[in-house]
């Protein structure tokens, strides 16, 4: 089994309220050299058998399609992430 990964962050224009709150918080916990967050998702989809050009083409429409909201979010990433022996993601 291998697993792709899709990761979407808010586009870079937007505000990013959740990340701007825990940009916050650091502050007050004195950690000064985090300037700003930004928070995203990560969806991790199994693949029984090989990854394919197909395969990870069909992930991409996927997050394009489905997985992010285009008005506000950006698709930064879709890759197939390592597997170990046993073919769980590392």
């Amino acid at each position: 089994m291998s697993t792709i990964v899709v990761e979407v962050m808010p586009k870079a224009e937007l505000l990013d309220p959740a990340g701007k709150a825990v940009a916050g918080a650091l502050a007050r916990l004195g950690k000064s050299e985090f300037t700003a967050v930004r928070i995203g998702k990560r969806f991790e989809l199994t693949v029984d058998g090989e990854v394919t050009d197909a395969v990870l083409a069909e992930a991409q429409k996927l997050a394009d399609d489905m997985l992010s909201n285009s008005v506000i979010e950006d698709v930064v990433r879709v890759y197939v992430a390592e597997t170990t022996a046993a073919g769980s993601a590392s």
